[in-house]
């Protein structure tokens, strides 16, 4: 019996793939090849748990919906498209599936299996999910870089209602005009400075808020808060002050563009009182909640939400397209909560924060 035992240990010690066991999220044997990767990218065991549990919360949430998940649905396991190192510009590219061995003693195993190393029928469906997730993020950066061209397109267009305002104070500097005509000039300026100001401000606050690239996504959601609570008379809190410096701008454009939506569609839709929004930083992960005490809703009975193109529905597919969760929480009388995870490297974390 212990021979037998040692020629398992020496099939599980040379296989190819890297593989990780767990038991209750404490890691109890890893392979050679599993102690190779720790060793040549000082692998974080804890970042790839927390791709796996984002990666179940995905299929178990109700508001998932997701287009890919018909194709992932049809893996004998559960797979994540992972790449070593994360943040290198040429990494290797991995698939991790995740098997429950013994549910209920919480043991699984993940298995990092390189991309040459799969079946070609699971190879497929797996690069399917790999290709649409690269597509979705590099529609997310695309999305962002419009949006910054339409900002700054703005601002040029609107130079044409300056201009037009300056024309004007040129023409009670050197035309010879009676006192109604002065004031009918007089307040053509003023009417079109006005328009002009308020038209800058709306349109590059909405499109782009420049203080997301100068300060970071902290004192930009702060900034929306305090806009949309003079806007609306709504109490809106800004809890925490994590470290977001370490994010993509992929993930900190979603998490802004999340809070946005979640803050519009509670003002318009759920006559709340009090809007919280809370940004946390752990350890390997940071989750962002937007929580109001407005009416709720009944969220199997309105899927299609608030029917936006940039609906909350929406902004799922690009929460999952950077390996994130994304959930709500609502039901008629009793708020609703929206909840964003992201699984991280490594943040720098301060979970208490003034509002």
């Amino acid at each position: 019996m212990l021979e037998t035992a040692n020629w398992i240990q020496t099939f599980f010690d040379l296989s190819s793939d890297a593989t990780f066991i767990f038991q209750a999220d404490q890691l109890v044997v890893a392979n050679q090849a599993g102690q190779d990767l720790i060793d040549a990218f000082d692998l974080d065991l804890d970042y790839l748990q927390e791709l796996a549990h984002t990666a179940i919360a995905q299929q178990q949430s109700k508001a998932d919906g997701c287009y890919d998940c018909e194709i992932m649905n049809q893996l004998p396991e559960l797979t994540v498209p992972v790449d070593l190192p994360p943040d290198h510009t040429n990494p290797l590219r991995y698939t991790m599936v995740y098997r429950v061995l013994s549910p209920t003693d919480q043991v699984y195993a993940l298995e990092l299996k390189s991309r040459a190393t799969l079946d070609r029928a699971t190879l497929d469906r797996a690069t399917q999910v790999a290709q649409q997730r690269m597509l979705n993020q590099y529609v997310n950066r695309a999305y962002e870089d419009e949006r910054k061209r339409i900002s700054q397109d703005l601002h040029d267009s609107i130079a044409q209602g300056v201009y037009s305002a300056i024309m004007g104070v040129r023409r009670l500097k050197s035309e010879q005009l009676d006192e109604p005509e002065r004031q009918q000039v007089s307040t053509m300026i003023e009417t079109q400075l006005d328009d002009t100001l308020r038209e800058v401000k709306e349109m590059a606050l909405d499109i782009r808020p420049s203080v997301l690239d100068s300060f970071g996504l902290v004192a930009a959601i702060r900034a929306l808060a305090k806009r949309l609570t003079e806007n609306s008379g709504v109490i809106i809190d800004v809890i925490g002050k994590a470290d977001t410096s370490g994010l993509t701008t992929d993930v900190q454009s979603v998490l802004y563009r999340i809070t946005q939506e979640a803050i519009n569609n509670a003002l318009k839709h759920a006559n709340p009182t009090e809007i919280t929004v809370m940004l946390v930083a752990h350890a390997h992960y940071i989750s962002l909640e937007v929580i109001d005490n407005g009416c709720g809703f009944d969220f199997q009975a309105h899927r299609g939400f608030n029917g936006h193109s940039l609906g909350l529905m929406n902004m799922s597919e690009r929460v999952k397209a950077l390996n994130g969760s994304f959930m709500i929480d609502s039901a008629p009388g009793q708020g609703t909560t929206v909840t964003v995870k992201f699984p991280v490297i490594e943040i720098n974390h301060q979970v208490n924060g003034e509002s």
